[in-house]
């Protein structure tokens, strides 16, 4: 005969059974150390949605998310061992040329959309021919965003010279510079320029995807040693991050939602965003062949290598194309 009190002692330990089941997954999971080389990149965003919405959980990763101040800080947290894996600008990839223990590892966004020459409200230029002999700022040199300026000229028939650039450092030296009037524009975050359209402080001129509108802008990489003595974390990020991006392209309201807190900006605003970039977002990390040339090509033109890499030199294929 089994008593009241036996079957609540059975219903017990049911249920700390239960839960000691249920908590076996998340003990089991591996801890990864993601980085991303700034905290104003949308393209980055996969890596806080993934996390949310429990993405890298379903593929066994409890990811860490640090946001460095920059693609520099971002390569020496990888060397330093600080981080394992992350996203942050293609021209990084040329650091692996020059000895770096860091490997590009998948493509991440395409066409540079997630950039805008950004003027205020109150600039004499009001279309992009008005840019010729202008004076735009970027934060370095070297930089992705001072090549961009570079390509926008070149791009309109000017030639490199044919708009003037300018490293001033920080995004808010940056703002500060342009709404001072200090120089006539600013390479920068699209969604900063959608953001100080909203308090028409500035507007954005043009967007920069047409210029390189094969080119990988953003790039996932990680340690060489990771890659070669744990490739099967690799590949589970990979897959996280990749079915992440379908998440996102299958639910703006929610990416929306995501992108407003991680920025502090309004949604509406991110709306905006996400309409100029979810197209940009590669599904797999596949390298297209021509972007790849104009990549190496860029290496050059903003002397950073003599001349161009091979392709193995800068990045591998092993885990391309990831499929979730």
């Amino acid at each position: 005969m089994v008593t009241c009190r036996g079957l609540v002692f059975a219903a017990g330990f049911a249920a700390v059974l239960g839960a000691m089941f249920a908590a076996a997954p998340a003990d089991a999971m591996e801890k990864l150390r993601a980085g991303k080389a700034t905290g104003e990149t949308w393209g980055y965003l996969p890596l806080d949605v993934g996390v949310a919405e429990g993405i890298f959980a379903k593929y066994g990763l409890d990811v860490d998310v640090t946001v460095l101040s920059g693609g520099a800080r971002f390569q020496q947290a990888l060397v330093s061992d600080s981080i394992d894996i992350g996203v942050s600008g293609s021209i990084a990839m040329a650091q692996t040329v020059k000895g770096s223990p860091v490997i590009a590892i998948a493509a991440t966004v395409g066409a540079p959309r997630g950039f805008a020459v950004i003027v205020t409200t109150d600039s004499p230029i009001k279309t992009i021919g008005d840019l010729k002999g202008k004076t735009i700022s970027f934060a370095t040199n070297g930089s992705l965003p001072d090549w961009l300026v570079r390509q926008l000229a070149i791009g309109e028939g000017w030639g490199q010279g044919g708009i003037k650039g300018v490293a001033l450092g920080s995004v808010e030296a940056n703002t500060s510079a342009v709404l001072a009037h200090q120089v006539d524009g600013m390479m920068t975050a699209t969604e900063l320029g959608l953001q100080l359209e909203e308090e028409k402080r500035a507007r954005v001129v043009t967007d920069m995807g047409k210029y390189a509108a094969n080119m990988a802008t953003q790039v996932a990489y990680a340690r060489q040693p990771l890659v070669k003595d744990r490739p099967a974390l690799v590949e589970q990020f990979l897959k996280g991050w990749f079915a992440t991006i379908a998440y996102m392209k299958a639910n703006k309201d929610k990416t929306v939602e995501i992108s407003a807190h991680v920025f502090n900006r309004s949604p509406a605003v991110m709306a905006k965003a996400y309409d100029f970039e979810i197209t940009t977002m590669s599904d797999d990390g596949a390298f297209d062949a021509g972007g790849l040339e104009v990549l190496k090509n860029s290496f050059v033109d903003l002397g950073i290598l003599p001349q161009k890499p091979s392709d193995d030199q800068i990045l591998t294929r092993q885990f391309i194309p990831a499929r979730p």
